[in-house]
């Protein structure tokens, strides 16, 4: 059984016509946006607001009509992958670089689904490291005040030099142990300056599609 196709597809059910939809980056709502594509070859009529020049690239290739946000008064539905979900439904994202775009255009939305493959369920958060976007300015202070926090952070690289996000910063990847209390933990990092954003997603999944027990599974936050 492939998860994340059978995740990312069951996704498309919430999706109808004449809908404004997040579309989200990663190899799981990959399969979300593929099948959309398919749908818009015959005949449904939607318009994506892509979290990343990755993914708006392949809804391009796939046919799917594309807006920026001056041009929508709202967005329907967000779709999105996550690196972690704790029974909670918080979620650490931004492995793939996009957290800011991805949680401006999850916060736009009026539902936020997340498709996670039986991985990406833990019971506490902080297995995988989060990561924080920062800008380049200034960055090694930034770094130390991370640290500050508990973290363990480290430049994310790429090539041997720092890997940009598409807004042009930079993502610090840091380890924090458990995340026992992710709202203070996001809360604190964004108050930090020279930080953009960071990956913890606090109470803003609506629904989640996922395995559990080899069963595709839907959470709704009640």
């Amino acid at each position: 059984m492939n998860e994340k196709k059978e995740v990312g597809e069951k996704a498309v059910e919430y999706v109808k016509d004449g809908m404004v939809v997040g579309l989200g980056t990663g190899s799981t709502v990959f399969y979300t946006i593929t099948k959309l594509g398919q749908l818009v070859q015959q005949g449904l009529s939607i318009k994506g607001v892509p979290t990343s020049e990755q993914t708006k690239q392949l809804a391009i290739e796939l046919g799917i009509p594309i807006v920026s946000f001056d041009e929508i008064e709202q967005i329907d539905v967000a779709i999105d992958g996550a690196d972690e979900l704790d029974p909670e439904l918080n979620l650490i994202k931004g492995g793939g670089g996009a957290l800011l775009r991805e949680k401006i255009i999850a916060r736009a939305a009026k539902t936020f689904i997340v498709v996670a493959d039986s991985t990406k369920n833990v019971d506490t958060l902080g297995t995988f490291p989060l990561p924080i976007e920062v800008v380049p300015f200034g960055y090694e202070m930034t770094v130390k005040q991370i640290k500050d926090l508990g973290g363990s952070p480290k430049l994310r690289q790429k090539n041997g030099t720092p890997y940009l996000t598409d807004n042009g910063n930079f993502i610090i990847d840091s380890s924090f142990q458990e995340i026992t209390h992710p709202r203070e933990l996001e809360k604190s990092l964004n108050l930090t300056p020279g930080v953009v954003d960071n990956g913890l997603f606090v109470g803003m999944a609506d629904i989640v599609i996922t395995i559990k027990d080899k069963k595709l599974t839907t959470i709704s936050r009640s």
